[in-house]
Formats: C-alpha cells, sequence, structure tokens
C-alpha cells in the first residue's frame, strides 16, 4: 500500500514509523467504529475533504469512493452538496479535482 502514497507521506514513513504506525491505527480503527459500509464512510471523508480544500484527500477519497463501489453520479453529488454550506468557489474546486480521477 505504501508505494500508492504521495512521496511526502513515504518519506514521512521512513523518518517516523512508529508515529505513522499509530496513526494509521486509529484510521483503522475508526474506520471500523460504527454501522457506515466502506463506500459510505469514503463518501462521507470525501465531504470532508471537500469542506477543508484539501486537495490531496479530495483525489486520494474520490478514487478510494469509486474503489468502493460509488458510481461518478453519486461522487459529483458530494461536490454539488457543498454548495449552501462551503460555497460555490470551494465546490467547483473540488469538483475539478474529483473530474480528475473520474477521467
Amino acid at each position: 500500500m505504501s508505494q500508492d502514497l504521495p512521496k511526502a507521506y513515504q518519506i514521512f514513513m521512513d523518518k517516523y514509523p512508529s508515529i505513522w504506525a499509530a496513526y494509521d491505527q486509529l484510521g483503522a480503527t475508526v474506520h471500523q467504529q460504527g454501522p457506515l459500509d466502506e463506500k459510505t464512510r469514503e463518501l462521507v471523508k470525501l465531504g470532508l475533504a471537500v469542506g477543508s480544500r484539501q486537495e490531496g484527500a479530495v483525489h486520494s477519497h474520490a478514487r478510494k469512493a469509486l474503489a468502493a463501489g460509488a458510481s461518478p453520479e453519486e461522487i459529483r453529488q458530494v461536490a454539488l452538496l457543498a454548495i449552501p454550506t462551503v460555497g460555490f468557489p470551494t465546490m467547483m474546486a473540488a469538483l475539478t479535482w474529483i473530474e480528475d480521477e473520474l477521467k
């Protein structure tokens, strides 16, 4: 899996392996706490990434949502739902990042 991560993450993993292991374990643990299925979790994570304008995370969670079975229309709707909450410009930026992954 680490070969799929951005280079900065790989460098961090090599330099701080115990911190990475704790972070990775936390992520795995919170994903398993509760009733949401994988597709729903990835759509939620995508929405969080859109709202915080994290380009890398939008790319990552759009790919993960696709892999978990989300349709392109479902993924695009996540961006569209952001309009009344975080604004049109944020949605437009996120939608361009999502479209990069849907090509």
